[in-house]
């Protein structure tokens, strides 16, 4: 049941309210289902244009179900909504009309700073209409802030 309700919420949050990514003043605002090693949850992320191809954000992550919580180093049973939850500030280099890519398609590589690691990431977007989208993105941490 709950990889049912994994695979449904994941395909019913790719939805994104906008346009491929046009330039300074646009904005994007995603929410989608977070699919790590040891742990699902929900991300949202919202980004703004500062320039042609360059745009800054804001993502948060909260992570629903956590398995292999580490207990004895963190000196608590279960995990906390500290544990489960993460901001990160974003910054994305919108590739599309550089690369000449379809008007309805944004790639989007990127880097992230968040309370818990400093990683990139790298998205792509494509628009069905202008309201209607999916997206999907890969994100690694480059390195870990010390709990201790």
């Amino acid at each position: 049941m709950k990889t049912l309700f994994t695979f449904i919420l994941a395909l019913a949050s790719t939805a994104i309210f906008a346009q491929a990514y046009t330039g300074q003043g646009d904005t994007k605002f995603q929410v989608g289902a977070n699919i790590q090693a040891e742990g699902t949850g929900i991300t949202v992320t919202y980004d703004a244009g500062v320039g042609e191809n360059i745009s800054f954000g804001i993502s948060s992550i909260y992570l629903l179900g956590v398995t292999n919580f580490p207990k004895e180093s963190l000196g608590h049973e279960e995990a906390k909504f500290l544990d489960r939850f993460d901001l990160r500030a974003r910054f994305n280099a919108n590739l599309s009309n550089v690369l000449n890519i379809d008007e309805n398609f944004d790639l989007y590589p990127g880097l992230n700073l968040g309370l818990k690691n400093f990683g990139g990431h790298l998205g792509a977007r494509y628009f069905f209409t202008e309201g209607f989208g999916v997206y999907s993105e890969l994100q690694i941490p480059i390195a870990f802030y010390k709990n201790k």
